[in-house]
């Protein structure tokens, strides 16, 4: 048997040993002792993670903007349909405009529960078309 044979594993085995009692004795307490340091260091860790915090910030800023629209423009939109079933609507319109046979309908409509089929018993008047045609305006074809 050669000297080597006993001499390499037993060079490893102190080298093991060795880093292992650095590490327990010298350098767990150094880390320590830095990392204590810097808890010490007021904000440090928000310096680090400031990028991150805007990110974040920036991100729930742009979905609650979205859903803010989103959720004021639904709710608009189902106020301007709940005010187009209402059913006394149309009587408060008759009643207006003084027309007292739509009234009489539209209350018998309301009791019998018919006040959203009936719709809007009104008697529009025709709109005047009140802008000129473009033709007229171009000279020679009169």
């Amino acid at each position: 048997m050669e000297l080597t044979q006993f001499v390499i594993p037993l060079f490893v085995a102190l080298e093991v040993a060795l880093i292992l009692l650095l590490y327990r004795y010298v350098l767990r307490d150094w880390i320590i002792a830095k990392w204590e340091e810097k808890m010490d260091e007021e904000g440090w860790l928000i310096l680090k993670l400031e990028p991150v915090i805007d990110e974040i910030e920036d991100r729930m800023h742009d979905k609650l903007q979205g859903f803010q629209d989103s959720f004021f423009g639904s709710v608009g939109a189902m106020t301007k349909r709940a005010q187009n079933l209402d059913p006394m609507k149309n009587v408060r319109k008759a009643a207006k405009d003084n027309d007292w046979t739509s009234l009489l309908v539209e209350y018998a409509a309301n009791k019998a529960g018919l006040g959203g089929v009936l719709g809007n018993i009104s008697q529009e008047k025709p709109q005047k078309e009140t802008q000129p045609s473009p033709i007229q305006g171009i000279k020679g074809l009169k």
